[in-house]
């Protein structure tokens, strides 16, 4: 197998650029040749490239028949600015899957809202981040056929008893960044999942603020809310379901995953993609 890493959102520093090389070394030892971008690592700020040559990295990957798949290792601010540089046309008709996560969130939901076709919200490097061997045990079973210790999720329903649809959203922060835009999915009927890095109850409350009014949670199916990491690390009165229970019906079905989000342990879930709970 033959993939490419690409990294459409802030680049990485010089500093930590051996974990690129440790990535390499992780994927080969798995059978996974692997092809790097040429902006990958930090050059002006944060900037491994402009928008229009990250989007052109990862259009090069599209366009090689040898490519079998696309890991995007980044994350950050700047991954929506490759949007208005990539070709659908292109995406669409490819059988290539676009794997990353955090900021990578506008890329994946992008392709579901322009193409149709699902992509994987998951970041390979976490293999390097961690040295829990599951994680490579996960991996690698996946790449054998067997995807299930990758995919398959332990959940519980805070409300509700199921919920059933096409999953979008991702990082909370970074898909409300499509609001507005062409790259912002169809919501109807749709699982909505969201997951967060960094923010305090104020920044994720005038989020879940700006979902309600633009009327997400009158269209959705339900939600399916991941870890918040830094919000259940500063132990506050309220919860993250607390804070969302201000903007959504008692009717909407909401579940929770510890298995999503930016632990290092997260597993995969594929966005644009069809999921099915139930409460047990």
């Amino acid at each position: 197998m033959k993939v490419g890493l690409s990294a459409c959102s802030n680049g990485h520093s010089k500093e930590w650029a051996y974990q690129i090389d440790e990535l390499e070394e992780v994927l080969d030892s798995m059978g996974v040749e692997t092809v790097r971008a040429p902006h990958i690592v930090s050059e002006i700020d944060e900037f491994s490239g402009t928008d229009e040559e990250r989007a052109a990295d990862l259009m090069s990957f599209y366009k090689d028949d040898s490519i079998e798949a696309i890991y995007d290792i980044s994350g950050g601010d700047l991954a929506n600015g490759v949007l208005k540089y990539l070709n659908f046309d292109l995406i669409a008709q490819s059988n290539k899957t676009f794997w990353g996560y955090s900021d990578l969130t506008t890329i994946l939901n992008g392709i579901y809202a322009m193409t149709g076709k699902s992509s994987v919200l998951y970041q390979v490097k976490n293999m390097v981040y961690s040295d829990d061997a599951l994680l490579k045990d996960r991996f690698q079973e996946y790449l054998n056929g067997d995807a299930s210790k990758l995919f398959n999720l332990n959940y519980k329903f805070l409300q509700g008893n199921s919920m059933e649809g096409v999953v979008v959203g991702g990082n909370i922060r970074c898909f409300t960044k499509l609001a507005g835009t062409k790259y912002w999915p169809d919501m109807k009927g749709k699982v909505l999942l969201l997951e967060s890095y960094g923010g305090g109850s104020g920044q994720i409350a005038t989020l879940f603020a700006q979902l309600e009014q633009i009327g997400v949670f009158d269209e959705v199916e339900g939600v399916l809310l991941g870890t918040f990491t830094n919000y259940e690390k500063e132990n506050l009165q309220l919860t993250v379901y607390d804070l969302l229970k201000m903007h959504i019906s008692e009717d909407l079905p909401v579940a929770s995953t510890r298995e999503i989000g930016h632990g290092f342990d997260s597993k995969a879930i594929v966005i644009g993609g069809e999921i099915r709970l139930e409460k047990e």
